[in-house]
């Protein structure tokens, strides 16, 4: 019995299976997109343009500056809140507009994304090519899109009174719920591209080992998160030692000590290294022990050690450039990859153990 012939007899018509793998061309292409204002929103923390647009308007804000008053006025509403006062205080217009672009882009693509969701969504759903079992996949992905877009404003918000900077706590949310919904929209793509429906992950054997390493790079990204909120990477820009160190002096000094763990510039890079660390001896080893396996799920066994590795060596390189832009964003894209690199390989293994 194939995959179609299991799925009629929950209800599916002929037209909604036939349908399973347009979605998950959809959701791929979504999926992409959301890769993308990942690196974006990456350049546009590096290049220090976050709170370049100082209002939310979900609708008006599409429209970018036009004539020379609109700048005038935008820069005008920069000058007031702390980052220029304190950091870019004798800004020019064409300075500003270096940055103001970073986070207008960065905001377009959002709007693109949803978009992008919502059009194809409304399709499908008039032309009754969506099963009931997928609507509340696809109607989760869409809520957790407008939570990703207030969440971003809510981030921005912590930067506007006070601080010259946002919140590294809002800013390690937003990028954690931006990963999240690539993972969540890869996750449901794959068996929709076989014609399978997708289904939670399992726990036992390897699938269990699968969703555990998967667990922890995402733990990783959260962690790299708090890294870029705090500039961590900039403190100790040597490897493999710190400060000279394996364990660099003065780790976890706030009291009570996992206050360190998220505001502690040291420990902040500490941990992220040393998580890394974890992760490759995991990964390797699991590698390892599935060296005998054969075909799609021995391929995506190796992508996934490949992906690994690549991102190992683009986390060094960016320590060691001082987190040059090109390869910091490199280095998030490599985070990107990683991800969708397990949640393919879990696929591959739920399939074959089928």
């Amino acid at each position: 019995m194939n995959v179609m012939d299991t799925y009629v007899g929950q209800g599916a018509s002929e037209r909604q299976i036939a349908a399973r793998r347009p979605i998950a061309v959809w959701l791929l292409c979504v999926a992409a997109l959301v890769a993308l204002i990942v690196v974006v929103g990456g350049a546009t923390r590096l290049t220090d343009s976050g709170l370049s647009i100082t209002e939310w308007k979900p609708v008006t804000g599409a429209i970018p500056p036009l004539s020379q008053e609109v700048w005038e006025e935008e820069f005008s509403k920069y000058q007031q809140i702390p980052e220029y006062i304190r950091i870019n205080r004798g800004m020019s217009l064409d300075e500003f507009k270096s940055i103001y672009w970073w986070e207008w882009g960065h905001r377009f693509l959002g709007r693109l994304i949803g978009l992008a969701f919502f059009v194809p969504f409304v399709i499908f759903v008039l032309t009754k090519r969506v099963e009931r079992a997928l609507l509340p996949h696809l109607g989760g992905m869409f809520v957790l899109g407008g939570m990703q877009g207030l969440l971003g404003w809510y981030m921005v918000m912590s930067g506007l009174t006070e601080r010259v900077d946002v919140s590294q706590y809002r800013l390690a949310a937003h990028l954690g719920l931006a990963f999240f919904v690539f993972g969540y929209l890869v996750w449901a793509a794959l068996p929709l591209w076989r014609r399978a429906l997708p289904h939670a992950p399992g726990f036992k054997g390897r699938e269990r080992q699968i969703v555990v390493l998967g667990g922890l790079i995402y733990l990783q990204i959260i962690a790299g998160a708090f890294v870029a909120g705090l500039d961590a990477g900039f403190t100790f820009n040597t490897w493999p030692l710190m400060d000279g160190d394996i364990f660099p002096r003065h780790l976890y000094p706030y009291s009570p000590f996992w206050v360190s763990l998220f505001e502690d510039v040291r420990t902040v890079q500490f941990n992220h290294r040393m998580l890394a660390y974890l992760i490759a001896v995991l990964v390797v080893v699991y590698w390892w022990r599935s060296r005998h396996d054969e075909g799609d799920l021995r391929r995506s066994g190796h992508l996934f050690l490949g992906a690994l590795c690549v991102q190992i060596v683009l986390g060094v390189v960016t320590l060691l450039s001082v987190v040059q832009i090109h390869v910091a964003l490199l280095h998030q894209l490599g985070a990107v990859m990683l991800l969708g690199a397990v949640l393919y390989h879990h696929d591959v293994e739920r399939r074959a153990a089928v």
